[in-house]
């Protein structure tokens, strides 16, 4: 039996006859993926369900506050799934095994190609609902012009092809940028909200782990230094007013088509395959560049955002909210949601990669990037005091990037700021949960990270 229609048959044995209502809380953007399943939803059980979106980054503070004031405001939550660890960490979280052992087929999540930040200490706290791995996006009418495949080839001795490494991409912006002809190299993020996610992806290609067994911060080292100073570097080749440019303002910039390199998401991708899109059909795809390790690249696909649904600690009506959480993110229903131009969600499900609206959507050259990159890619920094530890590293970041600090006196900083965030998070534990992480990885980025 489907998931959604087992969950159909659940709620009408156990509410028929009563008015039910639950109450959702979600980011702005992701009410048009939801809104035809919560109308799916409430038309086959008779339940219904509240949207209450708020912006993007208050979606966090939202409901902890709900939670520290027990206002009981909200049943389901779509925050980051970057900030689990923290809300899990506060009290603000239901953990769901109980449920999952209940109402969940076997292997049902096997479907999902990327999990790691479904669960955290062990437990079982929500269903990815995003697929939100960092891609890059390359102007195909520069890259393929037989003008500047053949200048590239003589100055450098390489083809001009998608990069492998952060050291290609750079050269490559540096080729492209041309101010005075009104041509840019790249928009990579510098605002720094976002910093941080270029600087992990980064580091993690020099093939070095950001923090030894025991929690000891390597950030700092010569792999931490070189990677910040490649990254100040490459910010000569960005477009002007790069310093404050956002998310929704990056899309729209790169859309006018006179820029080389672009980072971003399926989101971004939405946006830029639409008719009213200068680029649109005129991308190359490409994961995140990766490092030069021994003998040849080491890819590092990096999954830093995604929507995930989780129940509040507070919801007085718990199963139920786990059960609309279960419906939503069925094959049938996610794919509804993904599949809908004008929201946010990018596929995380197997069979997303096959639905025709969602291959119109995004186009098939982007979901086959796509989709390698999500069964590849590391996981994000899944540990109590998240928050903090990226919040001290995109200030260091962007410290140096801005020139009042040296790379090297930033990134010792930041060591030292993490120390004590480990600290305060309790060291045993947080030892712990590092070295599991650790083994989250991809076996190929285990495979060639190491230990200073």
């Amino acid at each position: 039996m489907d998931v959604d229609v087992y969950v159909e048959n659940v709620l009408r044995d156990r509410f028929s006859g009563h008015s039910q209502t639950l109450s959702l809380l979600l980011p702005n953007g992701s009410g048009a993926n939801l809104g035809p399943v919560i109308a799916a939803f409430t038309d086959r059980t008779g339940v219904n369900v509240e949207p209450i979106e708020v912006p993007l980054d208050e979606v966090v503070n939202t409901l902890i506050l709900d939670n520290v004031l027990d206002q009981r405001r909200f049943d389901v939550a779509l925050p980051a799934t970057f900030s689990l660890p923290d809300l899990v960490s506060a009290g603000t979280l239901l953990p769901l095994d109980g449920y999952v052992a209940a109402h969940e087929p076997e292997g049902f999540r096997d479907g999902i190609l990327y999990q790691t930040g479904d669960s955290f200490d062990g437990e079982t706290y929500g269903f990815q609902t995003d697929g939100d791995a960092y891609l890059m996006f390359y102007h195909a009418d520069m890259m393929s012009s037989t003008d500047h495949q053949a200048r590239f080839a003589d100055r450098f001795g390489q083809r001009l092809e998608i990069p492998r490494t952060w050291e290609e991409l750079d050269r490559q912006m540096a080729f492209f940028h041309a101010p005075d002809d009104g041509v840019f190299g790249g928009l990579l993020f510098r605002v720094p909200q976002f910093l941080a996610w270029e600087w992990w992806g980064r580091f993690h290609a020099k093939g070095v782990w950001p923090m030894a067994p025991d929690l000891t911060p390597q950030i700092h080292g010569e792999a931490g230094v070189t990677a910040l100073e490649e990254m100040i570097r490459a910010t000569e080749s960005l477009a002007p007013g790069h310093a404050s440019i956002g998310l929704f303002e990056n899309w729209e910039r790169y859309a006018q088509g006179d820029i080389y390199a672009n980072i971003g998401w399926g989101g971004t991708q939405k946006y830029l395959n639409q008719t009213k899109s200068a680029m649109q059909g005129r991308m190359i795809f490409g994961p995140t560049p990766g490092g030069q390790i021994g003998q040849g690249p080491l890819a590092v696909p990096y999954f830093n955002w995604g929507w995930n649904f989780v129940v509040s600690a507070t919801s007085d009506q718990p199963e139920l909210a786990y059960l609309f959480s279960l419906f939503a993110a069925s094959p049938r229903m996610s794919t509804l949601a993904v599949g809908q131009t004008n929201g946010f969600f990018d596929p995380f499900r197997a069979e997303h990669y096959q639905d025709e609206k969602i291959v119109e959507a995004y186009s098939a050259p982007f979901l086959k990037v796509h989709r390698e990159a999500m069964r590849n890619a590391i996981p994000d920094l899944y540990l109590k005091g998240h928050s903090e530890y990226f919040a001290a590293l995109a200030k260091g970041l962007d410290a140096a990037v801005m020139g009042s600090l040296q790379p090297e006196e930033a990134l010792r900083g930041v060591a030292q700021k993490w120390e004590l965030i480990s600290g305060k998070a309790g060291h045993a534990q947080q030892v712990l949960r590092w070295r599991s992480l650790r083994e989250k990885y991809p076996a190929h980025v285990k495979a060639a990270l190491k230990d200073l």
